[in-house]
C-alpha cells in the first residue's frame, strides 16, 4: 500500500529546488498544484540538473520521481505550517552552507560550480533559501508524525514471523570491538610554528591584501572555497573560543590569532542579524610533531601494558585514558552506526581496525598502532576483540536488535501510509497531464482529493 510514500528524506530532494530564470530556454510553467502551493516546471528541472551533476546518467524517466518528491515535500511542510513547526534562519543557514561544501567538492571548484549554475553562489544560495526552509519543515513534521512510534519484543516477534523464511539475509561475520585512543600533545613551543603562520597571513590582511584570497589560498578549513565564509550562525554553532570571538568584534574587524581544538584561527566579522553573526576565517591546523607522536605512543604502551597485565580492565582504562569522546563514554565500545547496537559487520570496519582486530583471539588486545580519526588526525590506538559471530541466517536469537530496527521501520512506514492517505484524501492535488504517464504519481490520483489536469 502506497510503499513509494515512506523514503521520506529520499522523498525531500538532497540539493533543493531553485527557479531556473537563468535559463533563458526554459518557458516555465505550473505542472502540479498542492493544496494551495504549485510546483513549477522549473523546480523540477533544478532537480534533475542536480542529478546530472552528481554524476548520474541523463534519465529523462526520474523527472517522475523527482516531482513525487516535491508534492510530498508540499503536503508535510502544508501541515508543519498548521501545527506552528518553526524552522529558524540559524538551521536555513547551515543547512545551506554544508550544501554548498558538498556541492563545491563534487564540482570540482567554486568556479566550476558557479559556471554549471550559471550564477554565483551567493546568489544561488539566496535563491535555494526558501525551498531549503520548506525542506526543513517537511523533515519535522515528519519526525513528529514518527516520533512516538517503539516496538514490543511480541511485535518484533510478529514481524520476523512474518517474513518469508526462505529469503531471510544472510549475515557476514560479525564482531564487537573496544579500541582506547591517545592523541598526540603539542608542547607551547611546537604549536608555536603554527601560530606564526596564522599570524603571518593575518599580516598580509591587515597590511592591504583580500582576505577572502588569503582564506582561499592558504586556509586548511572546508569554508576555503567560499573565501572562509561560514554563513549566518549563532553561538551555539561554534566552539566556544570561536563563538566568543566572532560575538565579540565589530562589523568589518580582523580578529586576533586564537586557538581552538582545530588549530590556530583569526577571522572578521561581515555581518551581524540579530542573534547571528555571519563571519569568514582563515584556519591553520595544528599538526602533530615527530616528538608527540612518540610520546603519545609511549602512553598507549603504557596503557596497553596495564591492561595486558590485568592491572587494570580494558572498560575501565577506556573511560579513564582514552580521549575520543564517542566511545570513551561506552567503556571503549565501538558502536555500529546504522543500528547502534555493538555488533559490527566486518566488511564496515575502517581498514586499520580490520587489519589490527582479524589476527586475534576473542578476549584479546591488538598491540598499539597509529590512524586517523575521524577528522584526519593522526592518533595512537590499541583494540580489544570481545565477540566474534560466524556468518549466518537471520535469526532472532542473535540478531533480535537488527529486526527490532527493521520491524520499527516497517511499523514507520505504515504509519507514514496511512498519514499521507488522509491527507491525499483532504487535499486538492493537481497533475498535469504530461506525468499521468508517471507510476509514482499514479499514488496521487484519487477521486476525492485529486483531479487531472487538462483531462476532465
Amino acid at each position: 500500500m502506497m510503499k513509494k510514500y515512506i523514503s521520506l528524506l529520499a522523498i525531500v530532494a538532497f540539493f533543493g529546488v531553485s527557479n531556473l530564470m537563468g535559463q533563458s530556454r526554459l518557458v516555465d510553467r505550473v505542472v502540479a498544484t498542492v493544496g494551495s502551493s504549485i510546483i513549477l516546471q522549473s523546480d523540477v528541472e533544478m532537480q534533475y540538473a542536480q542529478h546530472l551533476a552528481q554524476g548520474e546518467k541523463p534519465n529523462e524517466t526520474i523527472k517522475c520521481y523527482l516531482l513525487q518528491q516535491l508534492v510530498t515535500q508540499k503536503l508535510l511542510s502544508q501541515q508543519a505550517i498548521i501545527d506552528s513547526i518553526e524552522v529558524s534562519e540559524a538551521e536555513v543557514d547551515d543547512n545551506l552552507n554544508r550544501r554548498m561544501q558538498m556541492m563545491v567538492r563534487q564540482a570540482g571548484g567554486k568556479e566550476r560550480l558557479e559556471e554549471f549554475l550559471n550564477r554565483s553562489l551567493l546568489q544561488y544560495k539566496e535563491e535555494m533559501r526558501p525551498n531549503i526552509s520548506e525542506q526543513l519543515k517537511a523533515q519535522k513534521m515528519q519526525q513528529n508524525i514518527v516520533s512516538a512510534i517503539n516496538v514490543t519484543p511480541q511485535e518484533v516477534k510478529r514481524y520476523f514471523e512474518g517474513l518469508n523464511q526462505d529469503s531471510l539475509p544472510y549475515f557476514n561475520t560479525e564482531v564487537e570491538v573496544g579500541e582506547i585512543v591517545i592523541n598526540p600533545v603539542l608542547t607551547k613551543e611546537e604549536k608555536d610554528q603554527f601560530r606564526q603562520k596564522a599570524e603571518g597571513y593575518r599580516k598580509q590582511v591587515i597590511d592591504g591584501s583580500d582576505f577572502g584570497t588569503i582564506a582561499r589560498l592558504y586556509s586548511e578549513d572546508g569554508s576555503a572555497p567560499y573565501g572562509g565564509e561560514l554563513g549566518f550562525a549563532t553561538r551555539d554553532n561554534y566552539v566556544k573560543e570561536f563563538s566568543a570571538m566572532a560575538f565579540r568584534l565589530k562589523e568589518g574587524e580582523v580578529s586576533p590569532v586564537f586557538e581552538t581544538m582545530y588549530g590556530f584561527h583569526f577571522l572578521q566579522v561581515l555581518q551581524r542579524r540579530g542573534e547571528e553573526v555571519n563571519v569568514r576565517h582563515v584556519l591553520i591546523k595544528s599538526k602533530p610533531t615527530t616528538a608527540s607522536l612518540d610520546r603519545a605512543k609511549a602512553k598507549i604502551d603504557s596503557i596497553y601494558d596495564k591492561v595486558v597485565a590485568g592491572k587494570i580492565s580494558f572498560h575501565t582504562a577506556a573511560s579513564l585514558y582514552s580521549e575520543n569522546n564517542e566511545t570513551k563514554y561506552t567503556g571503549g565500545m565501538i558502536m555500529n552506526e546504522e543500528d547502534r547496537t555493538g555488533l559490527i559487520p566486518v566488511n564496515k570496519l575502517e581498514a586499520e581496525t580490520f587489519t589490527a582486530v582479524d589476527p586475534l583471539e576473542v578476549g584479546k588486545y591488538s598491540k598499539s598502532f597509529r590512524a586517523k580519526d575521524r577528522m584526519g588526525s593522526d592518533v595512537y590506538k590499541f583494540m580489544y576483540l570481545k565477540s566474534r559471530i560466524a556468518p549466518h541466517k537471520a535469526n532472532l536469537t542473535q540478531d533480535f536488535a537488527k529486526i527490532q530496527e527493521a520491524a520499527k521501520q516497517d511499523k514507520t512506514n505504515r504509519m507514514l501510509s496511512e498519514w499521507f492517505e488522509q491527507r491525499k484524501e483532504n487535499t486538492f492535488i493537481d497533475i498535469n497531464e504530461d506525468f499521468l504517464k508517471c507510476d509514482e504519481l499514479k499514488l496521487w490520483m484519487t477521486k476525492t482529493g485529486t483531479s487531472l489536469a487538462n483531462n476532465e
